[in-house]
């Protein structure tokens, strides 16, 4: 190891949560590798280990996120795949109306003021200003057991980093340009874009890092069955 974890697992379960500040602290490719090993203990299907991961940093971040926002003030947007349904059911709808309510709101950006709230939305492609990024691939032809399997994976990543002290963000939104990413990348089409990461150390000075996400009680979500 090239650090010493700072927080426990369960500490870190708590502690993170989707930063959308960061510092411009670099973060050494020793410490990346050491996320990076421990998160790959994630389980997967007969241990397949379907993910690979592309860390973007320096110029190359750089060059990435310039394509994106060009691509994506342009109108350039190519799906990698669809994330959410047209129509939400009123319990997710509710709970995604709430939490883009409280972080415009941290924002200071009215709800009636869609060129702020576009602007605060390509913050994602400047990965908030975090000095790492993190992409996640696997092999297309895999079924749907491999993206349980990356997500697994993708959490431990997040888990692993908050327990060193570093905050992260994943990020969907880089899928909305998918075709960019991959081309700025050279990530074959054999390989779908899974998601995106912001991996760095929080601003804990910015309003929008306040921003705490409620979760609903276990008795709401889980049917235990005894007989």
């Amino acid at each position: 190891m090239n650090a010493t974890p700072s927080v426990s697992a369960i500490e870190a379960i708590v502690q993170r949560r989707s930063v959308r500040r960061f510092l411009d602290t670099l973060i050494t490719a020793g410490v990346i590798d050491d996320i990076l090993n421990l998160a790959a203990r994630a389980p997967s299907g007969t241990n397949i280990q379907p993910w690979h991961v592309h860390v973007v940093t320096g110029n190359a971040r750089n060059r990435l996120s310039a394509a994106v926002l060009e691509a994506a003030r342009e109108g350039r947007r190519c799906d990698e795949y669809a994330y959410m349904p047209e129509k939400l059911h009123d319990v997710h709808l509710s709970r995604r109306r709430k939490v883009g309510f409280d972080l415009y709101s941290l924002y200071g950006i009215e709800r009636s003021d869609h060129v702020s709230r576009k602007e605060a939305m390509l913050r994602n492609f400047k990965f908030f200003g975090a000095p790492v990024g993190l992409f996640f691939t696997m092999d297309r032809y895999l079924l749907a057991g491999s993206w349980l399997d990356s997500g697994m994976f993708m959490q431990n990543v997040m888990i692993a980093a908050q327990c060193y002290g570093i905050a992260s963000c994943p990020q969907q939104a880089w899928c909305e340009y998918g075709g960019v990413v991959h081309d700025i990348l050279n990530i074959p089409d054999s390989h779908i874009l899974l998601s995106g990461m912001a991996l760095g150390y929080e601003d804990t000075s910015a309003d929008e890092n306040r921003l705490r996400t409620e979760r609903a009680p276990a008795r709401e979500f889980a049917i235990y069955h005894n007989e």
